[in-house]
């Protein structure tokens, strides 16, 4: 079993009145976390609606409702609703629940579909807790690897077991986290497991809950992506190799970024003459899925972009809720910044450096954008320096990655 750090989110949302509502791709280990949450409390119900049996208590709110009553009473109770998306208008049939003002604490969970994230979230508002699941984080990751056994002292881990930690770190930016890939032993099985993961993405997201008309198309776009992962897109160039419209492109795209396969980064400008203003960086949310995606599970060749996308993966994590968001910065004249990111104290330059640095020195670019914009704090991620300097009035952070 691998340790989620979501489950104290979870369980803390459990107290609140709004319904919980629990998204993420397809296998990212939902449904585990869920029963492993379901058997730690009293008076609780579950229904899984892939599941036959537990579909056809689903055909209205009082036949649902009855069930409820059968099983635990009108006493409070947690009621647990997986696969939530192959309910017909799901918004709909929950809002109404809700607002019944009943005993019972409703958690429902659904994989990548638009239906999920957009319809159902709309029909809710005001009356849900939303929570994104991500696949298995490198921290997680590194934890299950190493049995726990340094869970409360990982910081002196990565200090000490330099060697092998350079080791997990290779793996994980190969095979990425989907939780079924992490927990096989052999490349082969990894392989085969991230192959069935992506066909069931395609038939089950794509093919049939999108009606995608031609989804080797969608296949070819994502596969060019992988190859392109952290590079500023190109559109028209984009549509032509796909082979598909301009307009069709966009849509597959918001697609891919609705299913949680990729994050679409958008770039930061104030000076619409002398900077970059429309055209998006693409990172994948898993780093597995875009190693799988352009047939390459050997990060050697391409370190710098696949570590670049791991970087985007833990600020994603960190810092894309509520107002916080994440862009990039690039100039007409090349000069550019991997990630700008905005909190409630300002914006925060982050350059990504696959490298073991000896000394504390940024360059050109980055330099650019501190006496541009003056952030109070900058970072630059990298292997292992761990240091301090002062540019003008910015704080520049070299640190590890792991101290992120």
């Amino acid at each position: 079993m691998i340790s989620r750090n979501l489950k104290d989110r979870i369980l803390e949302s459990l107290k609140l009145k709004e319904i919980t509502v629990l998204i993420g791709a397809r296998q990212v280990g939902k449904t585990t976390l869920l029963k492993e949450i379901i058997g730690e409390l009293d008076n609780v119900l579950y229904f899984n609606l892939d599941i036959e049996q537990d579909n056809v208590h689903f055909g209205s709110q009082e036949i649902f409702l009855k069930k409820i009553q059968l099983e635990v009473g009108n006493e409070k109770a947690f009621i647990f609703i997986d696969e939530i998306q192959q309910k017909e208008d799901a918004g709909r049939f929950m809002k109404g629940l809700y607002d019944m003002d009943l005993p019972y604490k409703f958690v429902i969970t659904g994989s990548g579909s638009i239906e999920l994230k957009e319809k159902i979230s709309e029909a809710l508002t005001g009356r849900k807790y939303m929570i994104e699941m991500p696949t298995v984080s490198f921290e997680e990751f590194v934890n299950y690897k190493t049995e726990y056994k340094y869970k409360k002292r990982l910081d002196l881990f990565f200090d000490v077991e330099k060697e092998q930690i350079k080791l997990l770190l290779g793996e994980y930016l190969n095979f990425g986290g989907y939780p079924a890939v992490v927990t096989e032993d052999t490349i082969l099985r990894k392989k085969e497991v991230m192959n069935e993961i992506f066909v069931s993405y395609l038939t089950k997201d794509i093919s049939f809950l999108l009606g995608v008309k031609y989804p080797d198309r969608f296949v070819k776009m994502i596969q060019l992506l992988a190859v392109q992962s952290g590079s500023i897109l190109n559109y028209s160039q984009l549509s032509k190799d796909v082979g598909i419209r301009l307009e069709t492109l966009k849509t597959y795209l918001w697609y891919a970024e609705q299913t949680f396969i990729i994050s679409i980064v958008k770039p930061f400008f104030t000076n619409a003459k002398k900077e970059i203003t429309k055209s998006p960086n693409i990172y994948f949310n898993d780093l597995g899925m875009c190693n799988f995606s352009k047939s390459s599970f050997n990060a050697d060749g391409n370190d710098g972009m696949v570590f670049q996308n791991f970087v985007y993966t833990i600020l994603k994590g960190k810092y894309e809720k509520g107002l916080s968001k994440i862009n990039y910065w690039r100039t007409k004249d090349k000069a550019e910044v991997d990630f700008v990111v905005h909190t409630e104290n300002g914006i925060i330059p982050i350059e990504v450096k696959f490298s073991e640095l000896k000394s504390a020195k940024i360059t050109r670019s980055f330099r650019s954008f501190l006496k541009k914009y003056s952030p109070k704090m900058a970072y630059v991620v990298n292997l292992t320096l761990d240091s301090t300097i002062k540019i003008e009035e910015t704080e520049v952070i070299f640190i590890p990655y792991w101290k992120l």
